[in-house]
């Protein structure tokens, strides 16, 4: 199945999605029975056409499939909640979040720049800096790699709402305290992972770049850091989520009154679980960005590796 073809199918399956939805909304007032059947024949249409998707792996076919299959949860989602009238306290429809997302979309904004910009890219960048030049120092110096690395093995099983509250008492209540606690989440990931990517060179190309009289910084540059890349971009998504998790976090035990932890206690607090989601929904979508941008970067980096090759 080629490019066209793949996204023709898409295109047909969400329009007979949408179709059967109408037809569903329509069936509410009827009874349970028929929308029970329409919506395992929406369910059953909706596997089929990703089962025939899944089977290419050309560019259409491999973001089709997971399109389809998050309209397909959407949409189920909207059909139970409004179906079995569930309480929009306990979980509101994908409809009603959508509508508290756009009359909010100021305020969530405004959330998103205070917990992301503000906090979850400087303490990102700084913690990720920070692991990888201390896994360099590390491979320098067996000290540091024998009295180091069981420390930060310990410091990562730190729970992130045991050093938050410290870190807002030392750091404030503004952007700062956040940033410290992602750094404090994301460094000794970065730095186990870089650790171990420089271990992976084998004994062989060692002796080969020896055989050339390399120097250390050479080895390093041209052989070491190279292989290792994949371990490193491993930790870069890796702590792309933990950021964005200890950020958030962290604003629950003091902030200015914006941000995505702020939103989300607040609103909790009042009642207002659609807001709620809809600050779960930004969050998910920055952390979701994130990764893929970071996947990207990685394949264009790494094509070499084995795990990218056809």
């Amino acid at each position: 199945m080629s490019g066209a073809p793949a996204r023709a199918a898409l295109v047909a399956a969400a329009a007979l999605a949408g179709e059967l939805l109408t037809l569903v909304a329509s069936e509410f007032q009827a009874g349970l029975a028929p929308t029970l059947l329409l919506g395992i024949a929406a369910l059953t249409i909706a596997a089929l056409a990703m089962s025939r998707l899944s089977r290419h792996d050309h560019g259409a076919a491999r973001l089709a499939v997971p399109a389809l299959f998050g309209l397909t949860m959407l949409w189920l989602w909207q059909v139970i909640t409004t179906t079995f009238g569930i309480p929009k306290i306990l979980l509101p429809a994908p409809s009603e979040i959508a509508v508290a997302f756009i009359a909010n979309s100021a305020t969530l904004g405004a959330d998103f720049m205070q917990t992301f910009v503000r906090s979850v890219i400087p303490g990102y960048v700084m913690g990720c800096g920070a692991g990888f030049l201390l896994a360099i120092a590390i491979d320098r110096s067996n000290f540091l790699q024998r009295g180091l690395l069981p420390f930060g093995n310990l410091a990562a099983a730190v729970p992130v709402v045991g050093i938050a509250p410290i870190m807002v008492m030392w750091f404030g209540f503004d952007w700062e305290s956040k940033a410290a606690v992602i750094v404090v989440m994301t460094v000794f990931p970065m730095l186990i992972n870089t650790t171990a990517g420089l271990s992976a060179t084998s004994a062989m190309e060692l002796d080969l770049m020896r055989s050339y009289a390399a120097r250390y910084g050479q080895t390093l540059v041209k052989l070491r850091l190279p292989a290792a890349m994949p371990y490193i971009f491993n930790a870069l998504k890796l702590n792309s989520t933990l950021a964005l998790i200890g950020g958030i976090v962290a604003e629950f035990f003091g902030t200015p009154i914006v941000g995505m932890g702020f939103r989300i206690s607040t609103e909790v607090a009042r009642m207002n679980i659609d807001i709620v989601w809809a600050t779960i929904a930004v969050a998910a979508l920055s952390g979701s960005l994130s990764y893929g941008v970071l996947s990207i970067v990685e394949r264009a980096t790494t094509f070499w590796h084995p795990s990218f090759r056809k």
